[in-house]
């Protein structure tokens, strides 16, 4: 994964278009590689994703998603937004702010790691009915029966 020094230097030279009260938060987010991983996740697809997608496309367990998800959502990065018994997190573009960030992001994030997570992400949104997430929580083995089943189709 990339140095989290060359990223704190690089936003450093971006100081001047970062300019929210919370930078200190913002840097928090930034400085851990799961987190890195759950952002290049929302940068790449571009729209809202649910914790269970996010669970299963980083292989890892839901309190730990979950755990990132809040340190990013208190920076202002992300947004939740609630759907029924469903929450769906995506990134805040009505900040201008976080859009040059996430522009620089964009450029940054460019690991073979991050892009093996986003073709699992891929295929777990596959799973999707009407453009929302209707799974849920499942076993690695059910989730790639229903990824099989479902490129059948």
């Amino acid at each position: 994964m990339p140095k989290m020094a060359y990223v704190c230097m690089r936003l450093i030279a971006y100081k001047d278009k970062i300019k929210m009260n919370n930078k200190t938060e913002i840097f928090k987010a930034l400085a851990d590689e799961t987190r890195l991983r759950i952002l290049n996740l929302f940068i790449k697809f571009g729209e809202s994703l649910c914790v269970c997608e996010l669970t299963d496309a980083l292989k890892l367990p839901q309190y730990h998603i979950s755990k990132h998800l809040n340190v990013i959502r208190n920076s202002g990065i992300l947004k939740p937004e609630r759907e029924g018994t469903w929450v769906y997190y995506k990134l805040d573009n009505s900040n201008s702010d976080i859009k040059d960030l996430v522009k620089f992001l964009k450029n940054f994030l460019t690991e073979q790691q991050l892009e093996a997570d986003y073709n699992s992400l891929k295929q777990r949104l596959l799973l999707r009915e009407e453009g929302k997430c209707v799974i849920g929580f499942v076993s690695e083995v059910d989730l790639i029966k229903k990824i099989k089943i479902k490129t059948k189709e």
